[in-house]
């Protein structure tokens, strides 16, 4: 977590990418592809763009058809390009004074194994991450990812942000945390393969939107990629929820993209509304999460 102190602004546009996953010429076309990305959402005024989990398995691509029909061959040859992976995020980052949730990557342990993180890449080039925390059934019993032991949230000059990949967006306590921990904004990278998958993610983010009063935004993978062991099939659209509740969108969605269209998802974020609605919204959803605790048994 940051430790530098930051000024506040109130108000950030966000960027959240339906991102494309594409058959890889060289690592070439991947940085003209990252670069247009990037630029695209800063010419448009974004200043936290958030790409989807594993869109970096793309870059497995590179390694011919061998590797991309192995799943633990993508997995080991991927490492070797975590420190190019990374170094082009922080240049996109610097280059276009942009905040970057490069969506994730997955990453060898030292005691084996990987574990699946997302980078936040900062415009001074700081390089912070949280691991995915709750595991699916494909991670566990196919790719054997681990899950990560720690959570985190980030102080930007945009306050405090947390960071849920996928699956973990549909667990409230993980949420709960990085809200009492000052969050107010949730940032959600996901790759999903069916409809009813990007539903789950969908729905899981727009309930942490409502029960903790705070912004949530979620970036999925699309399109197609029958190359791939990995991320074959890949279905969504990107979104912005925040509250249900007085100045907010009556469903709470203030932005949401065309189901699995390549395209950007702006929104512009009011974060100070966040703190009027928490203090005197319609109802305090924030405020009386604890109120559950008094019923502790069920009566039958």
């Amino acid at each position: 977590m940051g430790t530098e102190p930051y000024p506040h602004v109130s108000r950030l546009t966000v960027a959240t990418a339906q991102y494309p996953v594409e058959h890889l010429e060289d690592w070439s076309a991947y940085e003209r592809k990252l670069d247009r990305w990037v630029s695209e959402a800063a010419h448009h005024g974004a200043r936290m763009l958030l790409f989807p989990e594993y869109y970096s398995m793309e870059l497995a691509s590179l390694f011919g058809e061998a590797v991309c029909r192995s799943l633990p061959a993508q997995l080991e040859a991927m490492q070797g390009l975590l420190p190019r992976f990374l170094h082009l995020q922080e240049l996109l980052a610097s280059r276009y004074a942009v905040h970057i949730v490069a969506g994730s990557f997955p990453v060898a342990q030292d005691g084996g194994g990987y574990c699946n993180r997302s980078y936040l890449v900062r415009p001074d080039g700081q390089l912070e991450w949280q691991d995915k925390l709750q595991m699916t059934r494909f991670e566990n019993e196919q790719w054997f990812i681990s899950a990560g032991q720690e959570l985190k949230v980030f102080d930007t000059q945009f306050g405090t942000v947390g960071i849920a990949i996928c699956y973990d967006v549909e667990f409230p306590l993980f949420a709960r945390a990085q809200a009492e921990a000052g969050a107010g904004l949730i940032l959600v990278p996901s790759c999903t393969d069916s409809v009813a998958g990007w539903n789950r993610v969908r729905l899981g983010a727009r309930a942490r939107a409502m029960e903790n009063q705070l912004y949530v935004v979620h970036s999925p993978t699309v399109g197609d990629a029958p190359w791939s062991e990995a991320i074959d099939v890949n279905v969504g659209s990107a979104g912005v929820y925040g509250p249900v509740d007085r100045g907010f969108p009556d469903d709470g969605v203030l932005a949401e993209g065309v189901l699995n269209a390549a395209q950007w998802v702006y929104a512009e974020l009011d974060l100070v509304a966040l703190e009027t609605v928490r203090a005197d919204g319609q109802v305090f959803n924030f405020r009386d999460w604890n109120a559950q605790s008094r019923i502790n048994h069920v009566q039958k």
